[in-house]
């Protein structure tokens, strides 16, 4: 008995290093992240982007990162192996990012954003998994993870606004310097230690996985599938806020309000999680899809006060709090113990293949009737997905 206890009091430390690997090498890749994602926009339009480019831009590199997901979950699991593919997923896009300060027309980007989100593909599910099988209060593990997550993005946008103000330095030499932090990204990484998992059976196949997971994570899938078709890049928020702002602020304005953002999204994200822990995910999932489409609303009008912009700003983080992260412990609370990877590729396959044409429809609305059309869209999805998460409530008790 005492061996036992011993070893499991080892394995809870091994296991508990994992999380805390993860969320350095979350940390300083969101701080790589974050240093292109909110000058990004901004650099699109200077070499020729549209509202539509800006849309088809954002959702493909989003949708083929969501939809290979689901591959590297399923593979995750089939094999029981995580840290290769965590590993690989990273590197990928450490590499694209090098590349970002190369581009010289928006068709670049077309190719290096969604070669960046190939890595984010790879690398989500099974991290997550791993996240999921390392700690057991879920919702406070991912909301840590996600912590440190958005610690690294406060940090990258907020030097991002530095280089620009203090050593009026160009975006492309930010986006070299973010390059080499995502490789510095790659170090904790080989410190990272995986359970032995018994692989799945052989006769186990991608499709027959779908089908095994439970009808209650399929119904929760449909709802924050349906909330994703609305939930369209957060390009069309810079862009405007960058209406509000006069020339002489046009580049610095959106940027303060992107690091304002990031600082509620990582203030409110472990108490959000902690918090779904405790009165149940439903409840707060449904609380941040609502508060998404009442923050739309908002970006329909544009009053000539910053106390008014600064307000949406930190709704918007709120929104990402009680949202992202506790989407993902949800689906891990709903999918059976040997096929966690699996399903998390799922669910992010499934949101992914809503972000194309939806911000491609909100690109659209945005140059051919008006921003304020953009916003009305993403609203009305966000309420929909409350409609049925409401009115579908027994289906995941």
């Amino acid at each position: 008995m005492k061996k036992l206890t011993t070893r499991n009091k080892r394995t809870g430390k091994i296991l508990t290093g994992n999380l805390l690997l993860l969320s350095i090498v979350s940390f300083l890749t969101d701080m790589s992240s974050e240093m292109i994602l909110p000058i990004l926009p901004l650099f699109l339009v200077s070499i020729g982007g549209t509202g539509i480019i800006l849309g088809l831009i954002g959702g493909v590199g989003d949708s083929i990162a969501s939809i290979l997901k689901v591959f590297s979950g399923y593979f995750s699991d089939k094999f029981g192996k995580r840290k290769t593919l965590i590993y690989a997923g990273y590197q990928t896009s450490a590499v694209s990012k090098l590349f970002f300060a190369f581009a010289t027309i928006w068709q670049h980007l077309l190719i290096l954003r969604p070669i960046e989100r190939l890595g984010k593909g790879i690398r989500t599910a099974p991290r997550d998994a791993l996240i999921a099988e390392s700690v057991q209060e879920r919702g406070k593990g991912f909301g840590i993870h996600r912590a440190f997550d958005t610690a690294g993005a406060i940090i990258g946008s907020f030097l991002a606004l530095v280089f620009i103000i203090f050593y009026s330095l160009g975006f492309r030499t930010i986006f070299l310097i973010a390059g080499g932090v995502a490789f510095l990204a790659l170090v904790p990484l080989v410190f990272l230690r995986e359970k032995k998992s018994r692989p799945l059976a052989k006769s186990i196949s991608l499709h027959i996985s779908f089908k095994e997971i439970p009808s209650s994570l399929k119904f929760f899938i449909i709802v924050a599938t349906l909330f994703a078709l609305g939930n369209f890049s957060y390009f069309f928020f810079i862009l405007r806020a960058q209406q509000f702002f006069p020339a002489e602020l046009a580049i610095i304005g959106p940027l303060f309000l992107y690091v304002l953002l990031n600082v509620v999204y990582a203030a409110l994200c472990v108490p959000l999680g902690i918090l779904s822990d405790k009165i149940g995910r439903k409840k707060v999932l449904i609380a941040g899809y609502a508060l998404f489409g009442f923050v739309c609303l908002g970006f329909t009008q544009l009053y000539s006060s910053l106390v008014y912009l600064i307000i949406l700003f930190i709704l918007y983080g709120l929104v990402y709090a009680l949202v992202e992260a506790n989407q993902r412990a949800f689906v891990s609370d709903l999918a059976s113990e040997d096929l966690k990877g699996t399903s998390l590729g799922t669910f992010h396959t499934a949101i992914g293949i809503a972000l194309l044409p939806g911000s491609i429809i909100a690109g659209f609305l945005w140059d051919f009737i008006d921003p304020y059309a953009t916003f009305l869209y993403g609203a009305l999805f966000a309420f929909l997905a409350v409609a049925l998460f409401i009115i579908g409530e027994k289906s995941t008790k």
